[in-house]
């Protein structure tokens, strides 16, 4: 065989050569020799696998669940290329009915994607998103082993150390870390016999190095230190950690950060006028003017232009807030979420971004339907007249007191207007759209208007 990291040479009869490696297998699990034509990398798996204690009839555990796995992968660094690795590999599982898997450096899967009915297979023998797939844990297999030996390889039907994966095809490559050159992970394509093929190992291989490059790029290319910390969710003016400094932003200061650091890559000056006013008498000037400012606040060499992007990464609550919920996090984003982003801005892009985001949020506690998520939304400032999240609270913890409340906001929103303006509470989004759009409240003074408790 050319190329041993292969599981087939060209021209091989996969049904024979699984048929030797399945008596091959059974030698080693009675005898401890490994014969031939076993390949290298597959022994000096079979070996250490043993000698750890995994059994050939054994079973992966599931280490991760629900909230802790959705954390977990919402804070991992390979969450931050999945958006490449589906797009790269996500058509190609589903054509073929393959799963795309992404692991850790442990192991453990993080996600498991593909078709539908090959995902029922998988979940089978536990091949789930949050359970550990090491060798130590499962023996052979290609995630695990990538991991183990950093080094793209594919492993085929009985080369596989646990029997009941022993009916798969897989291939994987390591990620790594592109500063620091440790492994983060390894992308997965899981299948049948089909998939051993050089071309599988190879297809796994170049979507490793595009998710490397794209960490690159993504990356920070400054110490830790230097990158700003933007505050912005539940305020009307942002704070910012900078260069180990705590400073409150005016609100125009507060808009330009938030989307500059959505925007790694930098906005045009027309980009920025168009997402900051909805006036067109506002000229490039007065932009001009503002971010020359906001140079000053933040200090030399940390905002430039053409176009106007920030020379640092910067970390927000707002996209914390996202990736947990991309990750099904929501438990963690809902943690997060101190209140709509800067409720007082009028800028068009954020208020866009404001209503996405509440949406969002909103939108997985109804569908996740946990009555303290429901609660905790229900009982803030922007959600006290949420009249959908109150329903779904009844419906999960009928208590007196939110059945009290739910037939009040159903009262409030059955009567006619007394002065011909338009009712303050909404079917669906209840309270989120008013909230958002209201002058911030005053001393002592709740959303809404009402003095405080």
């Amino acid at each position: 065989m050319t190329d041993p990291w292969v599981a087939l040479e060209p021209g091989a009869d996969p049904v024979e050569r699984a048929r030797i490696l399945r008596r091959a297998h059974e030698t080693f699990t009675e005898a401890g020799t490994v014969p031939r034509p076993v390949r290298a990398v597959v022994a000096d798996s079979w070996r250490p696998s043993a000698r750890a204690g995994v059994g050939p009839d054994g079973g992966a555990d599931v280490e991760l669940a629900d909230s802790d796995l959705g954390v977990y992968r919402a804070e991992h660094p390979l969450a931050r290329v999945m958006p490449l690795c589906r797009e790269l590999m996500g058509s190609f599982a589903l054509d073929g009915e393959h799963l795309l898997a992404v692991c850790d450096a442990h192991g453990r899967l993080l996600w498991v994607e593909g078709h539908p009915v090959t995902r029922r297979q998988a979940g089978r023998m536990n091949f789930v998103p949050g359970a550990r797939w090491a060798e130590s844990a499962m023996g052979t297999n290609a995630p695990g082993t990538a991991v183990a030996v950093d080094r793209p390889v594919q492993v085929f039907a009985a080369e596989h150390f646990v029997r009941r994966v022993q009916s798969w095809t897989c291939a994987a490559a390591p990620v790594h870390d592109p500063r620091t050159g440790r492994v983060l992970g390894a992308v997965d394509i899981t299948g049948g016999d089909g998939l051993a093929h050089p071309h599988s190992l190879a297809f796994v291989q170049a979507v490793a190095r595009a998710a490397e490059s794209q960490l690159a790029l993504l990356g920070p290319g400054r110490p830790a230190d230097e990158a700003l910390e933007l505050t912005a969710l539940g305020r009307d003016e942002a704070t910012l950690l900078v260069r180990g400094r705590r400073i409150r932003l005016s609100r125009r200061h507060s808009e330009i950060l938030v989307l500059l650091a959505r925007r790694p890559e930098g906005l045009t000056g027309d980009e920025l006028l168009c997402a900051l006013y909805d006036d067109e008498s506002v000229t490039p000037v007065t932009l001009r003017a503002e971010l020359a400012r906001l140079r000053g606040v933040l200090g030399p060499g940390l905002l430039v232009s053409r176009p106007y992007r920030l020379t640092v990464p910067a970390e927000s609550d707002v996209a914390v807030v996202e990736r947990r919920l991309e990750s099904g996090a929501v438990t963690a984003a809902a943690s997060v979420y101190a209140g709509p982003l800067l409720p007082a801005s009028r800028a068009p892009a954020v208020v866009r971004l404001r209503h996405r985001l509440a949406d969002g949020l909103r939108s997985a506690l109804l569908t996740r339907r946990d009555p303290d998520l429901l609660s905790d939304w229900a009982h803030a400032p922007w959600g006290e007249d949420d009249l959908d999240v109150w329903r779904a609270l009844a419906a999960v913890r009928p208590t007196a007191m939110v059945r009290a409340r739910l037939a009040a906001l159903d009262t409030e929103l059955a009567a006619p207007p007394s002065d011909g303006q338009v009712p303050s509470v909404l079917p669906g989004r209840q309270g989120l759209t008013d909230r958002n759009t209201r002058p911030a409240p005053g001393p002592g003074q709740r959303a809404g208007g009402r003095p405080g408790a």
